[in-house]
């Protein structure tokens, strides 16, 4: 028999189908190692023990479906099928389940969600809203189907009758559930009628308030407007509602009587206050009687005090006028003197005293105006006389002419200046004359 020759394609796939057929689905357990998860969503990581390693993938669909975040270095328990990858002839572990071992899923989740939540600050003591000491109208947010509801109805009736109540009634466990407790927070916020809501359900395991543990619920509580009690399972039970909310009841029955106090407990204290405040009343109307009786003893009979205003009221009026009289006189003294004191320096005596100086001081100025202008007349005839005997004009009134050239009328001085057959022009007294150069 001849010994088979396989192409590395050829002994891959056999190997692939071997693997595949032998191991269809197994269970194994180890510790997470070089966790990656890149832009396709998809998980890749190694999965190892003392010895060995194998490489593992979770697919991003089956990964939605797990409660907890896979973490570099936590120790796992999965349930996967066994494949090999042909491009690299490495054999590899797809899972469809995996879950921390020692620790349950939904416990990993609620820590991991915790600790988020409390790294954001929402469960700080600074967001807790002040629950109203009488609320009007109280929201419950529950299942209708159980006793808590009942039990919260029994506890506020038996402490306090005619509140006005809201049932939301919601799904407290499975599908769809926590939608459900969302929008009902969200409906009491909307409609704005209820001083404060109380979210309730009876006790029952880790997977059963689930709803309670998960972020949509958490991030609803926090950003709700009207306060908010927690009334979830027993008093051994804390779900992250719970550290959210403003008020966290141990059980529903405590929630009902921490909403409302006893009406007969308020009744006691009403009546205690009012006869306080009577007696009070009456101590006082009975001090300030006295009070009052002894401040009458020591007045004055009005009408005496009404006498004794008016006679003050005359003495003050005869005091202003004749204190008006004085400043009137006084005034009028002072007018007097100044009146005086103006006519002393009155212009019309100024006047008639400077009436000679000025007659001679105008006379002056027209002896020496009249002296001027004939100093200036002869000073204008002299110069006249000069400028008459330089003026061109006189000169060739006197036979005297003016050659200049043609035609840039440029005067001629030298005769060595000008060209036999040039054209000049002459002026005289009278016009001037074209003419044409025959000797030099």
């Amino acid at each position: 028999m001849e010994n088979k020759i396989y192409s590395i394609t050829e002994l891959t796939g056999e190997i692939k189908r071997l693997l595949e057929d032998h191991y269809p689905f197994v269970w194994v357990y180890g510790e997470i190692s070089n966790l990656n998860i890149p832009a396709s969503g998809h998980l890749y990581f190694t999965l190892k023990d003392m010895n060995s390693r194998i490489n593992s993938i979770i697919f991003k669909g089956q990964l939605r479906n797990f409660r907890f975040t896979p973490e570099n270095g936590m120790s796992v328990i999965g349930f996967g099928r066994l494949s090999l990858y042909e491009s690299r002839g490495t054999y590899q572990i797809i899972f469809e389940y995996l879950e921390p071992k020692g620790i349950g899923s939904l416990q990993l989740a609620f820590e991991q969600l915790k600790s988020k939540l409390s790294d954001e600050g929402i469960f700080d003591e600074i967001h807790k809203k002040k629950l109203p000491f009488l609320p009007d109208t109280i929201s419950i947010i529950t299942s209708t189907t159980g006793s808590v509801l009942f039990d919260i109805l029994n506890v506020i009736n038996r402490r306090f009758q005619n509140v006005h109540i809201q049932i939301i009634p919601v799904k407290v466990q499975g599908e769809s559930s926590e939608e459900d407790i969302v929008d009902a927070i969200k409906i009491v916020n909307d409609h704005g009628s209820a001083d404060v809501a109380i979210i309730a359900r009876g006790g029952g395991s880790i997977e059963e308030m689930q709803s309670f543990n998960s972020e949509s619920v958490a991030r609803a509580i926090f950003e709700s407007k009207i306060p908010i009690i927690s009334a979830i399972g027993h008093e051994t039970d804390f779900t992250i509602a719970d550290f959210v909310a403003d008020y966290r009841a141990p059980t529903p029955s405590v929630a009902a009587e921490i909403v409302v106090p006893l009406k007969n407990d308020l009744l006691i204290n009403i009546n205690k206050l009012t006869a306080l405040l009577k007696s009070n009343y009456i101590r006082y109307i009975k001090e300030y009687r006295i009070f009052i009786n002894n401040h009458l003893k020591r007045l004055k009979d009005p009408k005496r005090k009404v006498q004794d205003l008016l006679i003050r009221n005359d003495d003050l009026n005869n005091r202003i006028l004749r204190a008006l009289m004085m400043l009137i006189k006084q005034h009028r003294s002072y007018i007097f003197w100044r009146h005086d004191k103006l006519l002393s320096y009155s212009p019309v005596k100024y006047v008639s005293d400077n009436k000679g100086n000025n007659n001679m001081i105008l006379l002056n100025i027209i002896k020496l105006f009249n002296a001027i202008i004939s100093r200036k007349r002869f000073m204008l005839h002299e110069h006249l006389s000069k400028l008459s005997a330089l003026n061109p004009v006189a000169i060739l009134q006197r036979g005297y002419s003016i050659t200049r050239t043609i035609p840039d009328k440029q005067i001629i001085t030298d005769s060595k200046n000008v060209n036999i057959d040039q054209r000049l022009e002459v002026i005289v007294s009278k016009g001037s004359i074209i003419c044409r150069v025959e000797r030099i």
